[in-house]
């Protein structure tokens, strides 16, 4: 599995801010990105900036790439969340891994500080409707016409000061799920404006920390792990550490960056691994062109 330890993750970004964010893991056929909160997934009609857009301005500039860079966005953080998400770098691959996503065979795992004190271990099982005009998901009945069946698993890790952290699975992928599931369950997220469990200038307490999927073309399983940190996390600083199924002994050797741009990602206050010895780049993978929009 491949980590990003606590610290490492970006930090909120500046609206306006273009720098890269925290690379965990690139070869040719995808790249694991680490989004800061209040990073847009993909553009948006705000015009802010977005990690997809990032990604490709630092592969074109990194691998001078001719015209527009080729970055497949499989799956989506909400804005104000932050975390773990992968990007295909070639129309095979992100043919591939949004199979694995529609299969529910991606797993995405998730740390949330609630408010309240949650029990060990909880199911959520609710009809999720989404208010196109506000977007605002709310729990309806089943009977509602457009209402999707929205699962969740959580487990209670800690409970401190009234607030409990807990790590949670995802059995369906709905817009705005976690979040208000878990306000209607009567535990809103640290920091939700939207859903009822924050203040203004309060950051949401919901990340993105653990990721799997099988490598679309090796077909090796990936694990990834990023810890957030700040704001609500704060008071669970000592319990976010790199789980123990993280093996060392499984780092990647696929990532080879300039010095430019590594010293463009540390400045982002982001840690990056690099090989202890020069690795082979793309060292066993399938031969693929990399596609590029012209």
């Amino acid at each position: 599995a491949f980590r990003s330890a606590p610290g490492a993750c970006c930090p909120a970004a500046p609206a306006g801010g273009g720098s890269v964010p925290d690379i965990l893991y690139e070869d040719n056929h995808l790249l694991v990105a680490v989004k800061p909160p209040n990073m847009l997934s993909q553009g948006d009609r705000t015009g802010d900036t977005d990690l997809l857009t990032v990604l490709k301005e630092y592969i074109r500039v990194e691998y001078q790439k001719p015209g527009n860079v080729y970055l497949g966005l499989v799956h989506r953080l909400d804005r104000p969340v932050g975390g773990l998400m992968v990007f295909a770098r070639t129309s095979k691959a992100a043919g591939r891994l949004s199979e694995q996503m529609r299969r529910h065979e991606m797993g995405r795992e998730y740390l949330c500080v609630a408010l309240g004190e949650m029990p060990d271990s909880f199911t959520l099982t609710d009809y999720l409707w989404k208010d196109p005009m506000k977007n605002l998901v709310t729990v309806c009945e089943a009977d509602v016409k457009g209402s999707q069946l929205a699962v969740l698993h959580g487990r209670c890790i800690a409970r401190r000061e009234n607030t409990s952290l807990c790590a949670l699975k995802l059995e369906t992928g709905r817009k705005h799920q976690i979040r208000a599931q878990m306000s209607h369950a009567g535990a809103p997220l640290w920091g939700d404006n939207k859903y009822g469990g924050g203040m203004a200038g309060q950051q949401i307490a919901l990340w993105g920390y653990k990721l799997t999927f099988s490598h679309p073309v090796t077909h090796r399983i990936m694990t990834f792990h990023a810890m957030p940190e700040g704001n609500a996390w704060a008071l669970y600083a000592d319990l976010l550490t790199v789980p123990e199924d993280t093996e060392e002994s499984r780092r990647p050797r696929e990532i080879t960056l300039s010095d430019q741009v590594i010293r463009r990602i540390q400045g982002y206050n982001g840690r990056l691994y690099i090989p202890e010895e020069t690795p082979t780049v793309h060292e066993n993978l399938e031969e693929e062109e990399e596609i590029t929009e012209t």
